[in-house]
């Protein structure tokens, strides 16, 4: 609960007036209410929009003294209600998105500075601007903003490569819990002085500060890419395909995403622009994309790929992508799939991950499991390379996500439990926020949580940052 919290009030908001720009305050519209999936509506609240850490400060700290809960708001794309606060005492909003500059690109080092607010496909413009390749990928790059991105630990299709989030961070400037600015926007590789406030930062969805700015990573850009679509029986030749690609061309396998008949299905269903390239979408199939040295060719690299894996019967047909276009068409399916289930509507969506060994038999079980409690359909997919799958249940045709509002949490126990069983994680890449904090305190270890709420305790007595996500308030 944040009982303890008092209310962002009128006589709140007139002391952050008196204390900043006359342009920082708002009240907060719609779009800082409402996030993806329709699960939360957060309260009429006070929204602030400020331009400098300086005032990132000023707002913490007399949110701190007025012990009033702040909610940090990225670019809204967050799918477990992190960005969201439906109960308790009217939060603070606070949003980024004029923080949102390229302060500094260092192309020799491989390193580019950039504020909490700018936007994941600005920050990937920035990089190619200067011949380097900012890795992060997800379907709302268009939109995510990179404070975000950082403080979800943010995934996507290019971890298998380069990592997530937390892999691609060199420092951060952070305001805490008591209006103190931490300025760690080091550009060291190499820093062992102590605990690493970057990586407790990172993953914390807000709840321990707010990161304002982050040095970043960038790496050179592949010479030559090449791109594929590949029809396998299962998930289990899938994943031995997998193992031949990386045998042959090792860290050059840049993405290596799970596709099943249902994304394709559903894209037809609501989507019918999307330009699908099979007649009859198959059962399963991988995109798979290399990023090759300047010596290598895209086409033959892929052609002997395909060689090898039809002689080891592991695939069963493909298609091969002779142009930029045809490629980002590909890509364009995987990408067009979360916004097509979004229009179907799930009963429960489930951000999984299991041992890359257990993936077949997770996906056999889930669905024989499931089959007990009734007609569904399931999109099974995601990125297979690092065992992060999205496993979402389905309505029937002709029915709605209304009418298994009472199985809802039947069925993401069902997936949850067989994911825990199988050495896995029930937030693989979309964190924790307000969706999943009962299902962490089931399934997380005792002396983590101990740990992690004795820092909370720590770090922000008030209870201030983020109330009521990731921990229980």
């Amino acid at each position: 609960m944040t009982d303890h919290l008092n209310p962002a009030d009128a006589a709140f908001a007139d002391k952050l007036r008196s204390a900043l720009p006359i342009d920082t305050l708002y009240d907060a519209s719609a779009q800082y209410l409402e996030e993806p999936r329709g699960r939360y509506a957060g309260q009429a609240a006070i929204l602030a929009k400020p331009r400098t850490t300086q005032d990132v400060s000023t707002l913490i700290r007399l949110a701190a003294e007025a012990r009033v809960g702040v909610v940090p708001y990225g670019g809204g794309t967050g799918l477990v209600g992190g960005q969201i606060a439906e109960e308790g005492a009217v939060p603070l909003i606070l949003s980024l998105e004029r923080m949102n500059g390229i302060r500094a690109v260092y192309p020799d080092e491989n390193v580019l500075v950039a504020e909490a607010g700018a936007i994941l496909a600005d920050v990937q413009s920035a990089a190619e601007a200067v011949d380097r390749l900012f890795p992060l990928s997800l379907a709302a790059e268009g939109t995510a903003r990179i404070g975000g991105n950082l403080a979800t630990n943010a995934g996507g299709t290019g971890v298998l490569r380069y990592g997530n989030a937390r892999d691609l961070c060199l420092g951060l400037e952070a305001v805490l819990p008591d209006g103190q600015i931490w300025n760690g926007l080091t550009r060291l590789r190499k820093n062992n002085t102590g605990y690493d406030l970057r990586h407790l930062l990172i993953g914390a969805e807000g709840t321990l500060g707010v990161i304002t700015a982050a040095t970043l990573k960038l790496f050179a850009r592949p010479a030559r890419t090449g791109t594929a679509l590949l029809v396998v029986e299962s998930p289990a030749s899938a994943l031995k395909l997998l193992s031949m690609a990386r045998e042959l061309f090792g860290e050059m396998v840049s993405a290596f995403e799970l596709i099943h008949r249902q994304g394709f299905d559903f894209l037809t269903e609501t989507m019918p622009d999307v330009r699908q390239p099979f007649a009859e979408p198959p059962e399963w199939c991988v995109l798979i994309d290399l990023g090759l040295a300047a010596d290598m060719d895209p086409q033959a690299s892929l052609e002997t790929l395909f060689s090898h894996a039809s002689e080891a019967d592991l695939v069963l047909d493909g298609l091969i992508a002779q142009s930029t276009a045809q490629a980002q068409d590909f890509w364009n399916i995987r990408e067009s799939i979360p916004e097509a289930n979004r229009r179907v509507g799930s009963v429960s969506s489930h951000d999984i991950s299991v041992p890359l060994g257990a993936i077949a038999d997770f996906i056999e079980q889930a669905g024989e499991r499931l089959a007990q409690m009734g007609e569904f359909r399931i999109n099974c997919f995601g990125h297979l390379g690092d065992g992060n799958l999205h496993y979402n249940v389905f309505p029937q045709v002709g029915r709605t996500r209304a009418d298994h509002e009472n199985q809802r949490d039947a069925i993401k126990t069902c997936v949850h439990d067989l994911t825990h069983e199988m050495g896995g994680s029930i937030s693989a890449e979309h964190g924790i926020g307000r969706l999943k904090v009962d299902d962490l305190e089931k399934y997380g270890d005792p002396a983590k949580l101990f740990a992690m709420r004795a820092i909370k305790a720590a770090l922000d007595p008030n209870g201030i940052m983020n109330p009521g996500a990731v921990l229980r308030g």
